[in-house]
């Protein structure tokens, strides 16, 4: 059998003696039809905004360029549809045309010119559309569209399978080297696939197998239009996470047939964007959908692709070793560092930027209306705008540029600086890098953060960057050099509160940093994203895995549920809290527009008491005393956490331009505005700031 064949090459592979690589079966060659990888990493698609207007794609080539650069094997761009009534917005990006197949050739050529290939995926968007033509399988209205989509009819279903296979044969002629066709996440491929946005009674709907024929006829009629080495990639749903969603005999026996259709890899998606379970963002384990990836993988002959919370080559080594995966997909990874490969290939992983899958400046940038970047690396999808140009090379000394405060804002400026050829020397007051990101890493589900704090450091190591831990810089310090770049931070805001000196009251910063163990009833004040944060924290049991995780959230196995939903399993929660803020508006409204939802969740599944419209009266041995909604009420608690936002703390910088002097004096990040901690906001201005010098 094929797939015995298959399996047999893995465990060879796990068994070879003969490499030195610490990644040998991550970036082993691998060949897909008449093309060959020159490794197993693929750049998962993620639409950044850039594919939508034709003036974009300057910037979308420098964009590919450099990861293809930095070694990738595989790029699947953004999603292009098919058709108009498939765009994701009004006038999105599509390929229907032999022009825009031509416009495309200086995308395709550059990832070529630096040793990459690259595939075009095409997407239709069904139902999600954000226009009021959209079309689907039924006129179901999605929750997350305001437009409800007409039911494709009988003709209209087979010429939008032709479609697809018109959209493959020009992505071909514009050089790309493959496709994917989108069939998972809950656009229209997979609205067709799935009960609960398919009730047609023509041969396209009814049961199981007819549901899988738009999927079948896309592949095979994509197939008939491209040589039988063209890569075609089909991206299947494993899990749809969603009520009336594909059972796992469903998912297997459309892999069989998509085999059969002529597919060449299925790479692997987790959820539909309607789903009520997280399936990407910081709360998500590492790894958590590796396991049903490695169970197609036992189905099937054709390589199969992991996807999905993966962010180090030491996992997607071992996902491979292992026989898990044949080729591992990472999006928001190479976003953050485009070098990913070429560092993992050069035993320099301790220098990758590692993703810590905030979605702050990618998904919720496109969810949005903006074109997609990356909080850690503020450069991406900016290559031709942000750009660190090295100094000139001249005989004199490199101009002197210190940066004081070692948060995520100094941290920027001092790399980014240092990078350009700069002599930079750090100070920093505290005896560790890392500012409020040392806090942030402390809340459960944002453990990555300290994985920041390990890129910034070695980075500062790596280009010799003088750093100078507990050292408070003065104004005569700071004299003798050029430009000084002032990131002092923040301290928290102390609220005007009668018995902010009791003993029960601490601040986030003191409960986050451990340095106060709150009691077993603790009243949270504030609930901005650092209020939220630390309620999570509080009620969290840090005894909770995987297994736990997918409990809490209603994850079945898909053999057993349809759509792998099940009853969620109450959290215990570590303590009783309740968080309060003055605003009357829903707490937790203001979050991150693709990850805000799940951590409200998490605060409801947790039981956290929510009370907005508080006035805030007192604390004493009773507790915290407020009034709400013109009554007085008394919350009897052994703590009390003020999250009640920050102040800037900028008086070095006031004291330098006291002087008379504000040439190269440089105010940024929480120092120059203090609201909510904008880590993403925080870093790119430390950037930009540098790039200016």
């Amino acid at each position: 059998m094929p797939r015995e064949r298959s399996h047999l090459a893995c465990y060879r592979r796990v068994g070879s003696t003969d490499r030195v690589s610490r990644y040998p079966h991550l970036l082993e060659p691998v060949t897909l039809g008449d093309l060959t990888l020159r490794n197993r990493v693929v750049m998962g698609s993620m639409h950044t905004g850039l594919e939508d207007h034709p003036w974009d794609l300057p910037k979308l080539t420098a964009y590919a360029a450099e990861r293809a650069r930095g070694g990738v094997g595989l790029i699947i761009t953004g999603g292009y549809a098919p058709t108009k009534r498939g765009w994701l917005k009004p006038f999105a990006a599509e390929m229907t045309t032999r022009l825009q197949a031509m416009r495309h050739r200086d995308l395709t050529d550059a990832v070529h010119a630096e040793g990459g290939a690259i595939a075009m995926q095409v997407l239709h968007a069904g139902r999600y559309a954000y226009h009021p033509f959209s079309v689907s399988a039924s006129a179901k209205k999605s929750p997350i569209t305001p437009f409800r989509p007409s039911a494709l009819s009988t003709k209209g279903v087979d010429d939008t399978a032709t479609a697809f296979a018109r959209s493959v044969a020009l992505a071909r002629k514009a050089g790309y080297d493959g496709v994917e066709i989108m069939g998972s996440e809950g656009y229209l491929v997979n609205q067709f696939l799935a009960a609960r946005t398919n009730d047609r009674t023509d041969h396209w709907g009814g049961s199981a197998r007819n549901r899988m024929r738009f999927a079948v006829e896309v592949v095979r009629r994509s197939r008939e239009v491209v040589p039988e080495g063209f890569p075609i990639v089909y991206r299947i749903s494993l899990i749809d996470l969603v009520e009336d969603g594909q059972t796992w005999e469903e998912v297997v026996e459309l892999a069989h047939l998509l085999e059969e259709a002529g597919v060449t890899v299925l790479n692997t998606g987790i959820g539909w964007h309607e789903a009520r379970v997280p399936t990407i963002i910081t709360q998500v384990p590492p790894g958590a959908w590796r396991s049903l990836t490695a169970r197609l993988k036992a189905e099937v002959s054709v390589p199969v692709c992991a996807s999905n919370r993966i962010n180090s080559p030491e996992m997607a080594e071992e996902i491979i070793a292992s026989c898990g995966a044949d080729l591992v997909s990472m999006a928001r990874p190479l976003l953050a560092d485009p070098d990913f490969v070429r560092k993992a290939a050069e035993d320099r992983a301790d220098e990758i930027n590692t993703c810590i899958a905030c979605n702050q400046a990618c998904l919720d940038h496109v969810f949005s209306n903006q074109h997609a970047t990356c909080l850690v690396n503020p450069r991406a999808g900016r290559e031709t705008s942000l750009v660190l140009l090295p100094l000139p090379s001249v005989p004199a000394a490199p101009a002197r540029v210190a940066v004081v405060g070692a948060g995520p804002a100094g941290l920027a400026a001092a790399v980014s600086a240092a990078e350009r050829g700069f002599a930079v020397t750090l100070f920093e007051r505290s005896d560790a890098i890392g500012g409020q990101f040392r806090l942030a890493m402390a809340v459960p589900g944002k453990e990555d953060f300290a994985e920041t704090l390990r890129y910034y450091a070695r980075r500062l190591e790596v280009l010799g960057v003088t750093v100078r831990l507990g050292t408070e810089a003065s104004v005569t310090d700071l004299a003798l050099f050029d430009d000084v770049i002032v990131a002092t931070g923040v301290v928290p805001r102390l609220p005007g509160l009668e018995g902010i000196d009791h003993p029960s009251v601490a601040s986030y910063a003191d409960v986050l940093s451990g340095r106060v163990v709150p009691g077993r009833r603790v009243a949270v004040v504030g609930a901005g994203g650092i209020g939220v944060d630390v309620a999570h924290f509080l009620v969290h049991d840090p005894a909770d895995g995987l297994d736990e995780w997918m409990a809490h959230w209603g994850v079945g196995d898909p053999a057993l549920y349809a759509g792998g939903l099940t009853e969620p399993k109450p959290r215990t929660p570590a303590r009783e809290v309740t968080l309060l803020q003055r605003k009357s508006t829903p707490i937790g409204i203001a979050l991150g527009k693709t990850s805000g939802w799940a951590h409200r969740a998490v605060l409801k599944q947790a039981g956290v008491r929510l009370v907005s419209g508080v006035t805030y009266d007192r604390v004493d041995d009773d507790g915290l005393h407020v009034t709400v909604d013109g009554a007085p009420v008394t919350y009897e608690v052994d703590t009390v956490v003020l999250c009640a936002g920050q102040e800037s703390v900028r008086g070095l910088y006031d004291d330098l331009v006291s002087t008379g002097n504000t040439e190269g004096r440089w105010l940024i990040g929480g120092a120059d505005v203090a609201a909510e901690l904008d880590a993403k906001r925080a870093i790119e201005q430390g950037t930009r700031v540098a790039a200016s010098l």
